[in-house]
């Protein structure tokens, strides 16, 4: 079998969950759950993005640290320049409800690159120190990990004022509400987005080790790089 058809779907997958993940983060959940605005707290990107740590791992498993540092690569300059084109595609189409000004979408490509690197090659580099332990732990410790660099990374370059020079500023994100919604400290709404991001991530962590397994098991032996 060619080596590229064997980590196409990989790379496929990825740039999928990440330009899918740059279109959902610019909406708000709208609606409350009790006492929390979830507007103030969530955006739909933080359902999808997590996911791309399950391919990260899968692929570490099957194919080996040296090929998931490939797949990562090539999904995060397919997602990138996927990112700045396909938002606007969108709009034109009348799929989204507002068009994204160009700058915005430089700098939230630009976030989402960083992060994306920088959280992937550490999931890798922790899944290899623990992937001779217990089945789970590699995939866990490594998602967790990455997740918390990954959001730590992407909103700070996203939303912070303090990287403006990357492009314009987010109003909505940059307004002050209760932090989570509720708390009656006020803060600016892109801390509370980080926070719920995060606190999917890690939900979505644990729920991912059921398809980790599932599929990991089907593969009787890791390939190996």
């Amino acid at each position: 079998m060619n080596r590229s058809s064997t980590y196409a779907p990989f790379v496929a997958a990825m740039a999928l969950v990440v330009v899918a993940s740059n279109v959902l983060v610019q909406f708000p959940v709208q609606g409350t759950l009790g006492p929390f605005s979830l507007a103030d707290v969530l955006t739909w990107g933080a359902f999808t993005y997590p996911f791309c740590f399950l391919v990260t791992d899968l692929a570490n498993r099957r194919h080996g640290p040296q090929m998931a540092r490939r797949i990562v690569f090539v999904g995060f300059m397919i997602a990138v320049i996927c990112s700045i084109v396909v938002p606007p595609l969108l709009f034109s189409l009348g799929l989204i409800e507002f068009g994204t000004a160009a700058g915005r979408l430089v700098r939230i490509a630009m976030a989402s690159g960083a992060a994306f690197l920088t959280a992937q090659l550490l999931d890798i580099g922790v899944f290899n120190r623990l992937r001779r332990q217990s089945w789970w732990r590699a995939p866990i410790f490594g998602t967790l990990a990455g997740s918390v660099v990954d959001t730590l990374v992407f909103f700070s370059v996203a939303f912070a004022p303090a990287f403006a020079v990357l492009g314009p500023d987010d109003g909505f994100a940059l307004e002050h509400a209760p932090l989570l919604g509720l708390l009656p400290l006020d803060a600016p709404r892109w801390l509370s987005w980080a926070l719920g991001d995060l606190s999917v991530k890690l939900a979505i962590a644990v729920f991912a080790l059921i398809p980790y397994r599932l599929i990991a098991a089907r593969w009787r032996q890791p390939a190996v790089a």
